[in-house]
């Protein structure tokens, strides 16, 4: 069975915005890790991720890392 020229460029187009999305995020990733690492540990949880609303039960001393 052949495959279409469409069928190859919808199947090529989907995996290029796959790789986007994925380096994307890791470069995201990388600059919030490297905003947490030039504020120090000292930052509270609250600033550095003020969307999150409510604490944890569990109280944590040193980094936090968003999950």
């Amino acid at each position: 069975m052949k495959i279409s020229t469409k069928t190859m460029l919808g199947i090529a187009a989907i995996t290029a915005l796959g790789i986007a999305l994925v380096l994307g995020t890791k470069k995201s990733k990388k600059i919030n890790l490297d905003q947490i690492a030039d504020e120090g540990y000292e930052t509270a949880h609250d600033i550095l991720y003020p969307k999150q609303f409510g604490r944890e039960k569990k109280l944590q001393y040193g980094p936090v890392l968003p999950e």
